[in-house]
């Protein structure tokens, strides 16, 4: 079975791209698309997350269909939000941000929250929220000042990449792992796949023989 509409990831993030790729799926164009994050007045974090989605989602489906020789196609977009609560943390941009976040989530647990939205081919839209609870254990002040120093927080959401340096923060998580890194495989291909998108069509084959 091949696919007669590329799949485009309306996202440029390497965490993203190398999450497909892990789960074998190639996308056939990166098209990031940036709008604006801030949250909606008193925006739960879980509306936040699918609002973004669906928001990227559109943008870069309008600029496809902005180009000459534009061909339907499956466009895929995602946005995760990590909150403690209902306070939403931001995605690290400045130490004080990355300290922030750390304080925040020392001892407490949090929630991380990835929207995905898939526009398919044929004009259907299709939603997933997925949730995953992560504890952190305490963070001594010299060990915060420490992860901060090291840069690794920024541009993340709650100012930490699991698969990274704060994956030793983490005590105990409920839910799907691959969420927290930015990308649940299992609900993203089985949306693609509930819309026709053949997601084995690059895994490696050995020969008959």
């Amino acid at each position: 079975m091949s696919n007669p509409h590329p799949l485009v990831l309306a996202s440029g993030s390497p965490r993203r791209i190398e999450l497909l790729q892990q789960a074998g799926i190639e996308p056939d164009r990166i098209l990031p698309a940036d709008v604006d994050e801030t949250p909606q007045r008193a925006e739960h974090p879980r509306s936040l997350a699918k609002r973004l989605a669906k928001e990227k989602a559109e943008k870069a489906l309008a600029s496809l269909r902005a180009e000459s020789g534009h061909v339907p196609a499956y466009v895929l977009a995602a946005d995760t939000v990590v909150a403690v609560g209902r306070r939403i943390l931001p995605k690290a941009e400045t130490l004080d941000d990355a300290a922030f976040c750390m304080q925040l989530l020392s001892g407490r647990s949090h929630r991380v929250y990835s929207g995905i939205c898939l526009l398919t081919p044929d004009g259907k839209l299709r939603q997933k929220l997925v949730e995953t609870r992560v504890r952190f254990r305490r963070l001594p002040r010299r060990e915060i000042d420490s992860y901060v120093a090291s840069g690794e927080w920024r541009g993340k959401a709650g100012g930490y990449a699991v698969q990274g340096l704060a994956g030793a923060f983490v005590v105990k998580l409920s839910g799907s792992y691959t969420n927290v890194v930015g990308l649940p495989l299992y609900e993203t291909t089985a949306l693609l796949a509930g819309e026709g998108y053949d997601i084995h069509r690059r895994w490696p084959a050995e020969p008959v023989s």
